[in-house]
């Protein structure tokens, strides 16, 4: 019986085939990982000193990250602790000290917009820094390292000393857009006032009221302006278009910061936070008087200042103009910017605030009708 035993051990013995070192190598399963440049790789951070970071991705070595630029290497230290797990980009697979050498930007960049993101879903009031003034607004930083612009159209004027917050001055703002591919981050101090305390404030003011105001911003658009609410202020705009019955040429010219105005309530922006305002409503629109003096089929003198693809506008003087629509021109008729001529009053658009003009003829062309 044990001759029987040792002759089937020597059998399964002899029928196993011996392995080369190739297999044996393949047999034994590693654990760790091979690497190409540019690869992404999990690992978790292991060492956090003053001028170094290292992070385990399962190499022979702890990875090191290379980050030359001592500011966003500050700001890497103060984001991470130890035990984080993080994703790094591979910018040399091994060393001549033998550690793979990775960044932490892609990762850093990616949490930066997630933050961003949350910010402007959730609407959250920041805490920003006025880095510098530029046309059109201010370069702003939050103390998340976020930096954006803040135009003019944001600024809450009614909130600030003077008429822009000045530089390295700290202000409350919004995220309200931010672009991920053209890396565009866009703030508003206005919206940074909630909807319903804006609300309630405006609850104080009411449309048609009388309001006296104080310009802070003069803009090519309009007067952004402070309107006094209990103890407190609101930013206001008046429209260049509300600010005179008359045409406005040069805004900068009749207005400037520190302006008292009296104005007219003609509505609220709750998403802008901002009271719309009118100065010409406080005052008749004088064409209504004026055109008393055109009754239809008055013969009037005029002239051309500009032409358009649709006709040609005349100035009558005393601020009135008239216009000849295309089909009224006679196919002989040439008009220029400059001339003068005659024309007949045929209708009187009040909505518009113009009359339409039809220009008298010396001679009946023999197509005209």
């Amino acid at each position: 019986m044990a001759s029987s035993t040792t002759n089937n051990k020597q059998q399964l013995t002899s029928n196993k085939k011996p392995q080369t070192m190739a297999e044996l190598m393949a047999s034994q399963k590693s654990s760790l990982v091979t690497f190409r440049k540019g690869d992404i790789i999990e690992g978790k951070v292991t060492k956090i000193t003053s001028g170094e970071i290292r992070v385990d991705i399962n190499a022979k070595a702890e990875a090191v990250v290379l980050e030359k630029d001592k500011k966003l290497l500050s700001s890497l230290l103060a984001s991470f602790k130890l035990g984080d797990t993080v994703s790094v980009q591979i910018l040399n697979v091994e060393s001549e000290m033998g550690h793979p050498v990775v960044s932490l930007r892609r990762f850093l960049n990616n949490k930066l917009w997630g933050k961003i993101s949350e910010f402007q879903k959730n609407k959250t009031v920041l805490d920003v820094t006025v880095n510098d003034s530029i046309k059109g607004g201010l370069l702003v930083t939050t103390t998340d390292g976020i930096s954006g612009f803040l135009p003019n159209s944001q600024i809450s004027f009614a909130k600030s000393n003077d008429e822009t917050p000045q530089i390295e001055s700290k202000i409350k703002a919004i995220i309200i857009e931010a672009d991920r591919n053209t890396s565009k981050i866009i703030f508003s101090q206005s919206q940074a006032v909630t909807s319903a305390d804006f609300i309630k404030q405006a609850k104080a003011l009411k449309t048609g009221e009388r309001v006296k105001t104080t310009v802070t911003n003069v803009t090519p658009y309009g007067l952004f302006v402070s309107v006094p609410i209990d103890g407190e202020a609101v930013d206001g705009l008046i429209h260049v278009s509300e600010l005179s019955w008359d045409r406005v040429l040069d805004i900068n010219s009749q207005f400037s910061g520190g302006d008292t105005l009296d104005a007219q309530v003609i509505g609220f922006d709750e998403e802008a936070r901002r009271v719309n305002l009118s100065i010409k409503k406080l005052k008749s629109d004088p064409f209504d008087e004026r055109m008393k003096d055109y009754p239809v089929d008055k013969k009037v003198t005029g002239k051309i200042i500009e032409i358009r693809s649709n006709g040609a506008v005349l100035d009558l003087g005393e601020g009135m103009q008239g216009t000849i629509k295309k089909d009224k021109i006679p196919p002989t008729m040439t008009l220029k910017t400059g001339d003068s001529i005659d024309a007949v009053v045929s209708n009187v658009d009040t909505k518009r605030r113009r009359l339409e003009l039809t220009p008298v003829l010396k001679e009946k062309p023999l197509t005209y009708r």
